[in-house]
């Protein structure tokens, strides 16, 4: 008999200024702490041919100051008052988000409003922020083996533009933009009308509805943005590439399959699937591949969740004397075991204590709240999803995800990309010098440093110390 699952009930009040900003809030005194999100509607989704990666450069933008805040103080306000922030762009939306001690929240409205009214777009910051996005796609993209060619999936998958590109973009577009398409952009997306504004925490509602009242309510809204047309052929673009990787040790390979939207039923089942085949160390494919055959260094999978047509992928790097074939087969029939016979009643069992062990954990983090709350707010337009979308995956039944399967994953409507390494070239050999009369003097007696008690500057950093950037895009 399946047992009853059910999370806490969150107590959500909403409402619209005049303005269209929506607001969502979640008052909770268990820890003297808030955190304070805000969405826009605006990721790659929304940027047209010849003007990509603008979402993105405005994540770097939103930093630059205000009327009221210098360049880089928003990091330092936070930072001084004892709380942590950051920011990120999708496919989908671009976002912001601190938490602070509970105390702190006029501080968290007053920068966020501050930024959204009166942002500083000038030249000088176009320019220096247009170099930053350059130097964290080097840092990021252009120096990380395997990663540009992964970029190559989205635009196997998909044929409309507006799924297709990447969320960094096209460094050619930002090197074309005007500091006048950029004051539109923000103009267009970054009014009051295309946000949410989520708060969860220990505050008093009143006291915070005067204090958005005060900040908010005066910033003018703005002409809707234009639609977006996401729409897909159900055939993928290109079902086979191969990618010469400079830097990558050695060859990988990723599969992707093209998928409905998210909230959709058929996406349910499959984002469970994707938990049989691929999540965590007792997955199908992690014991058969890992463990069993020790065919790869590593297989990873993941969902890239939209509301358009979404992807599903898998990529994994075979160890040097293996196969990439054979794992391939391998990957394939698991798909099609699991269409043809449905997963078994104790993976069933297994996945929704997961996925409620999951649920109860993160909601003890105030500001998963908060960006769950925005998110559902913005995409849906029904914050109360966070209290009952995960009823939508506990009551998925095993005969969905087989058919499911069957009509997504165990189809030849996938792609695959190969990743080679580039061919090592030879260096030519060093010419012979001509003998003459030694003049090297005699060597000096060595001279031994004291040992440091830290590294010395310049010294390479182990890739497990390396910090973080301290925004970065998902």
């Amino acid at each position: 008999m399946q047992k009853t699952l059910e999370v806490p009930h969150t107590l959500i009040e909403q409402f619209t200024l005049g303005n269209g900003l929506r607001v969502v809030m979640n008052e909770d005194h268990s820890v003297p702490v808030v955190s304070v999100a805000v969405y826009y509607d605006v990721g790659s989704r929304n940027e047209r041919e010849g003007r990509t990666g603008f979402a993105h450069l405005f994540e770097h933008m939103m930093f630059q100051g205000s009327e009221n805040v210098p360049k880089a103080a928003h990091f330092q306000y936070i930072s001084n008052a004892g709380g942590t922030m950051n920011g990120t762009t999708s496919s989908e939306r671009t976002n912001y988000f601190e938490t602070l001690p509970a105390n702190q929240l006029p501080l968290a409205l007053w920068l966020e409003s501050d930024r959204m009214r009166s942002l500083s777009v000038t030249q000088e910051n176009l320019d220096n922020q247009r170099e930053a996005v350059k130097e964290e796609k080097r840092l990021r993209y252009d120096n990380q083996p395997y990663v540009n060619g992964f970029l190559r999936l989205f635009e196997m998958c998909f044929r409309n533009p507006a799924n297709a590109h990447s969320t960094i973009g096209s460094m050619e577009d930002l090197d074309a933009a005007s500091v006048e398409d950029i004051r539109e952009f923000f103009r267009v997306y970054y009014a009051p009308n295309n946000a949410v504004l989520s708060i969860v925490g220990d505050f008093d509602q009143a006291e915070t509805r005067a204090l958005i009242d005060r900040y908010f309510s005066t910033i003018p809204r703005q002409p809707l943005p234009p639609p977006v047309d996401v729409s897909e052929p159900e055939e993928v673009t290109q079902r086979q590439d191969v990618f010469i990787d400079k830097l990558a040790p050695v060859p990988a390979f990723a599969l992707g399959w093209k998928i409905p939207s998210r909230r959709s039923p058929e996406f349910y089942a499959l984002s469970l699937a994707s938990h049989l085949l691929f999540e965590g160390e007792s997955a199908r494919l992690y014991l058969k591949l890992v463990k069993g055959e020790e065919s790869v260094v590593q297989i990873q999978g993941g969902i890239d969740e939209r509301r358009g047509p979404s992807g599903l992928f898998i990529v994994v790097i075979p160890k040097p004397d293996r196969d990439g074939r054979q794992i391939r087969e391998t990957i394939l029939a698991e798909v099609k075991s699991l269409a043809v016979t449905g997963p078994s009643e104790e993976e069933m069992e297994k996945l929704r204590n997961n996925l409620f062990n999951s649920a109860v954990r993160s909601r003890q983090s105030s500001l998963y709240r908060a960006q769950q709350l925005a998110e559902f707010e913005l995409y849906d337009r029904d914050p109360e999803l966070f209290n009952t979308d995960l009823l939508n995956y506990l009551e998925v039944k095993p005969k969905q995800i087989s058919e499911a399967l069957r009509r997504y994953l165990d189809t030849e409507n996938r792609v695959l990309l190969e990743i080679l390494p580039a061919p090592q070239e030879v260096a030519a050999p060093a010419a012979p010098h001509p003998p003459g009369e030694p003049k090297q003097p005699t060597a000096p007696l060595p001279q031994v440093p004291p040992a440091p008690d830290e590294p010395a500057a310049g010294a390479p950093i182990l890739p497990a110390q390396a910090a973080e950037p301290v925004l970065e895009s998902s």
